[in-house]
């Protein structure tokens, strides 16, 4: 399998546990799977890169552990406990200098883990109900987090005893009414202090840390429905939006515009990420497609069907129509993915009340008296 997961350009995280590769130039896809029995606990929630050479990926899943994936061998390497389903799924992965790896749970847990420990050499809280957590493209130590009534932080993980920003409420409306926060995503913006959210009231929503405001330095709506993922683009000056309708839409941070719409998604969009270098976005979700749009000319380039719902993807940083590896790809035969028993369950549907022959009857009574009175 070495020869095959050295082809993959693109990584998916699937609701049944598989680790998905795609390689687009050989238009293919594999299954990467540790386990003969799947199962909902190995749903995989996070995806990252576990070095720079990216010859290993992090595969965090819904039972709490994370397992280490080898690009080079085509095969899971390791397996660490690094949460506790009652915390909730992990909300974000990301890797330090020194092989340390941050993982955050839903609860708000935080941890930074050392290679070789099985407990966790720093640990804070980031609040409840934490949607999402992101690392500093240029500064690994920090990251954000944020999610539902719990808005944007920005930690330093090398001084962690309190965030180094705290968003601030967002101003009340017009009716002097609390306007609710719920982060879903976020990014910081290359080449500035700024971070980039989206949000579950279709909301984005720019923070500059570095001036004294704490509310947003800028502030668009996009849509009428919940915001779920965003990915900024190379430049860093355009970011992609995706909501639970499964629409897509480019928009400028610098003037607050919608530049375009992508269009061909039918399900609700869980994962976005922008290609490092090409001018390509990648998006997946609940409709169980891979898509690569062009970001110049907003076409369809690449559809691939992956058979389970995905929850998240990885780009490879190399050229997309590179081969990684040498020699022909061979086939995969896929592995069952445990989808005929989720669909081949009964649907229980309510079936509608049937008026018994009293009902009618008096219904009848009630229509023959008002015509008898007009």
């Amino acid at each position: 399998m070495g020869d095959t997961s050295r082809l993959c350009s693109v990584w998916l995280g699937s609701e049944t546990g598989i680790l998905k590769g795609v390689s687009l130039s050989r238009k293919q896809a594999f299954n990467f799977c540790n386990t003969s029995h799947l199962s909902r606990d190995q749903e995989v929630r996070a995806l990252c890169w576990g070095d720079p050479a990216e010859s290993e990926l992090l595969v965090g899943s819904v039972d709490g552990t994370v397992k280490t994936f080898s690009t080079e061998k085509g095969s899971f390497t390791e397996t660490r406990r690094c949460g506790d389903p009652a915390d909730g799924c992990f909300t974000g992965l990301a890797v330090l200098r020194g092989s340390a790896l941050v993982s955050c749970v839903e609860c708000g847990t935080l941890r930074v883990w050392k290679e070789d420990s099985s407990e966790p050499v720093t640990e804070l809280s980031a609040g409840k109900n934490v949607c999402r957590m992101r690392q500093s493209p240029v500064h690994p130590h920090k990251v954000a987090t944020g999610g539902k009534e719990n808005g944007l932080k920005i930690w330093d993980l090398e001084s962690p005893e309190k965030p180094v920003f705290t968003a601030k409420n967002l101003r009340d409306d017009w009716l002097d009414l609390r306007r609710p926060h719920w982060v879903r995503d976020m990014a910081f913006i290359p080449g500035t202090d700024k971070v980039v959210t989206c949000t579950g009231y279709h909301q984005v929503h720019v923070f500059d840390p570095s001036s004294p405001q704490r509310r947003p330095v800028l502030e668009v709506e996009y849509g009428e429905y919940p915001l779920t993922a965003l990915s900024l683009t190379a430049s860093g000056d355009t970011v992609v939006v995706g909501n639970t309708h499964g629409q897509i839409a480019l928009l400028d941070l610098r003037k607050g515009l919608v530049r375009g719409c992508l269009k061909g998604l039918v399900g609700g969009v869980r994962g976005l990420q922008c290609h490092p270098s090409q001018p390509v976005v990648a998006s997946c979700g609940l409709d169980r497609f891979l898509r690569i749009h062009s970001l110049e000319d907003r076409k369809l380039q690449h559809k691939v069907y992956l058979k389970s719902r995905l929850n998240c993807l990885l780009f490879s940083s190399r050229d997309l129509e590179e081969p990684a590896g040498e020699g022909g790809a061979q086939e995969v035969k896929e592995e069952e993915e445990g989808d005929e028993v989720w669909d081949s369950m009964e649907r229980v549907e309510e079936k509608p009340k049937r008026k018994t022959t009293e009902e009618e009857e008096e219904l009848q009574k009630k229509k023959s008296k008002k015509k008898k009175k007009n």
